[in-house]
């Protein structure tokens, strides 16, 4: 970002057209009677518009592209994430006007991921590092469709998780301005999804947030400084709560032969917001343990930020065996934490 464009001006923009393109983008889809209807295998009680996600993307492309014309040496992964963005709302927008199939989404999700990865690997000729970029956006836009259920879940997980990305990330200008881009543009979002939902974002909303996660890590491969090999796997933490609650919700509808790509009430997060008949308090929760992930993140990430009143800790939480022991039992907690919340739902279901 050059230095004519401020900070503050960049956060303002971004949060504008997320809060204007919201508002335009509500009347749209009332207008063409966009709406989510309840039903049994919905966590919401009321006829509500959806596709507000779009200002969002709007406002992701913007940054991706003019983020390539002031960063020449990343712009192969900027404009592969602008590409692979607008490939994955597009699908999205498509099947919020017109139901796609699952096998068709997939694809167009897939491609989106390629795209992505080839642009890291054209960075910096690391085929590893690009093998993990496909994966980490082909999971993340699944998985941010897939936990986009509630008033302002999957919304506020992206401005936390945004957020300790824009620190983890804090050496690499063109990724601290794309991390800061997705805040403000989802903080523009949030006051119409939460804490009462007036739209929802969609499926051109959650697969994009997912992505952007996905392109935020992309651009910070893509450049020097590079973290050690151990330290990049402390961007899973913030993920875990969306990550656990999906994979082993899948895991558990597959091993009972049941249409696990289609909707459904069985995630921890929706059957808690139905024993709380509310949203508000399952979202804060969420919320809670992702803050808690991003400050074990920075913790790992610390040392290798070259701060002297850091370097006391390199000798614990900079060694691989600390960072892995961290991210394993974090993960394990959470996946304690998931059945717990299973266990909860199988006793009030009997009870009811």
């Amino acid at each position: 970002m050059p230095f004519a464009v401020s900070l503050v001006g960049w956060i303002v923009v971004h949060f504008m057209i997320g809060l204007a393109g919201t508002w335009v983008a509500r009347r749209y889809a009332l207008h063409r009677r966009l709406l989510d209807e309840p039903g049994e295998r919905r966590s919401h009680v009321a006829t509500t518009p959806r596709g507000g996600g779009i200002s969002i993307v709007a406002a992701l492309v913007l940054a991706l592209v003019a983020l390539a014309a002031w960063h020449p040496d990343q712009a192969r992964v900027l404009l592969g994430g602008a590409a692979g963005l607008l490939l994955v709302a597009t699908v999205g927008w498509i099947d919020d006007h017109r139901p796609l199939s699952a096998a068709l989404r997939l694809l167009v999700h897939a491609v989106a991921a390629v795209i992505l990865a080839l642009g890291v690997y054209r960075a910096n000729d690391n085929g590893a590092e690009a093998c993990v970029v496909f994966a980490a956006a082909l999971i993340l836009v699944n998985v941010w469709n897939f936990m986009d259920g509630i008033d302002g879940l999957a919304a506020s997980q992206a401005v936390i998780i945004g957020l300790g990305y824009s620190l983890y990330v804090v050496d690499d200008p063109a990724a601290f301005a794309l991390a800061l881009a997705l805040v403000a543009s989802t903080c523009g979002f949030l006051p119409f999804n939460f804490p009462k939902a007036r739209i929802f974002l969609g499926d051109v909303g959650s697969g994009s947030l997912g992505f952007a996660l996905a392109a935020i890590l992309a651009t910070a491969l893509s450049a020097p400084p590079r973290l050690p090999a151990t330290v990049q796997f402390a961007w899973l933490v913030p993920l875990s709560a969306f990550t656990i609650d999906t994979s082993l919700t899948l895991m558990k509808r597959i091993v009972g032969r049941k249409r696990w790509w289609t909707a459904h009430l069985e995630h921890a997060y929706q059957q808690w917001a139905a024993r709380a008949q509310g949203h508000v308090g399952v979202t804060a929760a969420y919320a809670m343990w992702t803050m808690l992930g991003v400050g074990l993140m920075l913790l790992i990430r610390m040392p290798s930020m070259q701060m002297p009143s850091m370097q006391m800790l390199s000798m614990h939480s900079g060694s691989a065996a600390f960072i892995m022991a961290a991210v394993i039992a974090w993960h394990l907690l959470g996946v304690a934490a998931w059945i717990w919340l299973q266990d909860r739902g199988r006793i009030s279901s009997k009870g009811s």
